[in-house]
């Protein structure tokens, strides 16, 4: 990175820029080098990261984390007080440290002074503000009027708003409501090179994604992340109350999944999975509930393919026809866990262009291989699997209509599918799927996998172990998986994750509501189950798998795993009577 293009540095005269650069050191600095300690001495210096990232840290608690762009030091140095958050470097860092002396010589610039004002204010608040709870609702963060402007305002116009009202978005005064934010301006026009009487509304986001302000704070984080989305409007009564940002929820929550959104773009791949398993461990600590985990690391997945698609496209060219990158399988449900693999394709607009998308394949599908994130063992991957959408709408067509039993038992993860990038729409892959989904044979041959992993219950319902222990996965999650994959498609419905499914094949009656429920809160049991025990292993340096021991169970969680299985086992026979498959 230049710093001479950094603000405030940007925006001083060249030649007083030149002569503070000349005073500053450049400095190199491995992971783990410590520069300030909390409530010790005072900083002598302030410093700009340029490559790498440090991270701040409130005892044992890290409460942000500063890349290439952004200075620290300079809340100690202006107050001539011990740190109020210890810093070190969290990746190998290349930094320019600017004396005592030139960084008054600096604040004599009235940008500049204004710059690290507005910082140390902000450095204020983040000691102040407590971790609100995750089950707090996301209204608490509100603090001001939601601020309007008209959508035939130029957009030179709203960019004067903004900066007058102190904030990065503006809502939009037309029908469905929209948004405009900074980063519209940057994108949008700037990097267009549209002219500031564009109106806004030629820019703007509308309709705009928006949430109840009783909307709890881990389920807004989760949406925002899902959507990669940095402003969220929240309601109350219909009426646009306020905007949040992923700011403000950083702020609030130091073991955040936006914290590490916001990395994703800049970090090192072959620490993405240890990041993930951090992250994962503190939204466990905190109560969130395992599907929710297992909901926000699949949208971080997403975020990760998004920018291996970006770097390989930079590399290879524009796209020569739209695409889109599919998921399947766990990810494709949202249900990732810290053991997973990759189950991807590629779907194209048409035939042709092999050597690019092959190209393009190999690229992502080993960036996520240097991420942590094993090749699938059935290779189910873009590298192999790519056909333009024409084909695989045949390829599943005869899926449907004349199955193998032992094919579509393979196979099935295919229809958890769903777009993870790309411009391509499936929405005629997934009429496809609705369409064959009304004929017998099919479904005839889905219930039959659905009753291939049976609970491990044995004679009077005592439960059979291997080696003395239990594949919460082959043994519990997948029959759960296949049965609502089964009753939600007989029900016509498109949902894709577990849950939902089995809820729609209520609503449909395809299912009964006690043996939907049952197999609900089962599949919650598991999954969470599963998730304490890998993380157990990854604390322990011990592999992460899908097995639990059973013996070290609780009294508490036998009897619900138990449960569990028993429902399983009652569901299953009531479908093998449903479609004759004794």
């Amino acid at each position: 990175m230049d710093p001479r293009t950094v603000p405030p540095l940007n925006a001083l005269p060249e030649a007083e820029r030149e002569a503070l650069l000349q005073e500053a050191r450049e400095e190199r600095h491995p992971p783990g080098t410590p520069f300030l300690e909390q409530g010790e001495k005072p900083a002598q210096a302030v410093y700009l990261v340029l490559e790498g990232e440090v991270a701040l840290w409130d005892g044992e608690r890290e409460v942000d984390t500063l890349g290439p762009g952004e200075f620290f030091g300079f809340p100690s140095l202006l107050a001539q007080e011990p740190p109020a958050f210890g810093v070190a470097a969290k990746t190998p860092v290349r930094l320019l440290r600017f004396p005592e002396a030139s960084f008054r010589k600096l604040l004599a610039h009235p940008e500049a002074a204004r710059f690290f004002g507005q910082g140390l204010a902000e450095r204020i608040r983040l000691r102040s503000l407590p971790d609100l709870s995750l089950f707090a609702p996301v209204g608490r963060l509100v603090r001001r009027e939601p601020v309007f402007i008209p959508p035939d305002a130029p957009v030179q116009e709203a960019a004067r708003r903004m900066r007058e009202e102190g904030i990065s978005s503006l809502l939009v005064a037309s029908e469905p409501p929209g948004i405009l934010t900074d980063r519209d301006l940057r994108n949008r026009v700037l990097a267009e090179g549209l002219p500031p009487s564009t109106p806004v509304a030629a820019v703007m986001t509308a309709p705009l994604f928006a949430l109840p302000a009783d909307t709890p704070l881990y389920e807004a984080v989760a949406a925002m992340v899902e959507r990669g989305i940095h402003h969220l409007p929240l309601l109350e009564g219909g009426r646009i109350v306020g905007v949040v940002t992923h700011t403000d929820l950083l702020l609030h929550q130091a073991q955040n999944p936006l914290l590490l959104l916001r990395r994703i773009e800049r970090l090192e791949l072959a620490r993405y999975s240890a990041e993930v398993a951090h992250l994962v461990e503190g939204l466990f600590q905190k109560g969130l509930e395992a599907l929710e985990i297992g909901r926000v690391v699949a949208s971080l997945n997403d975020a990760l393919i998004r920018r291996l698609l970006k770097e390989a496209e930079t590399a290879l060219g524009p796209p020569p026809i739209p695409y889109s990158f599919m998921v399947f399988g766990s990810e494709g449900r949202r249900e990732q866990a810290l053991l997973t693999d990759q189950d991807n394709a590629l779907v194209l607009a048409e035939g042709g262009h092999e050597a690019y998308f092959q190209a393009l394949a190999e690229r992502v599908v080993g960036g996520l291989l240097q991420a942590g994130i094993p090749e699938c063992k059935g290779g189910y991957m873009a590298t192999r699997w790519r056909m333009p959408l024409a084909e695989w709408i045949a390829t599943f067509r005869r899926f449907m209509e004349a199955p193998e039993p032992q094919a579509l038992l393979e196979t099935q993860i295919f229809f958890d599918f769903r777009s993870a990038a790309g411009a391509l729409s499936l929405s005629p892959l997934e009429e496809a799927i609705l369409e064959g989904a009304k004929r017998g044979v099919f479904l005839y041959h889905l219930a039959r996998a659905s009753l291939e992993f049976r609970p491990p219950l044995g004679f009077l319902g005592r439960v059979r172990t291997e080696e003395g222990f239990i594949d919460l996965k082959r043994s519990a999650l997948a029959p759960i998986v296949a049965l609502a994959r089964l009753y939600a498609l007989l029900a016509g419905s498109p949902a894709r994750g577990t849950v939902e499914r089995l809820r729609a094949a209520v609503e449909a009656g395809t299912l009964s509501r006690d043996g939907a429920e049952r197999l609900e809160e089962a599949f919650r049991f598991f999954f969470g189950l599963r998730l304490a025990h890998q993380l157990k292993a990854f604390r322990e340096g011990r592999p992460v798998e899908n097995r639990v021991l059973w013996a070290a169970l609780s009294p508490g969680e036998k009897r619900r795993a138990l449960e569990g299985f028993r429902a399983i086992q009652e569901v299953q026979e009531s479908t093998a009577g449903r479609f004759q498959l004794r």
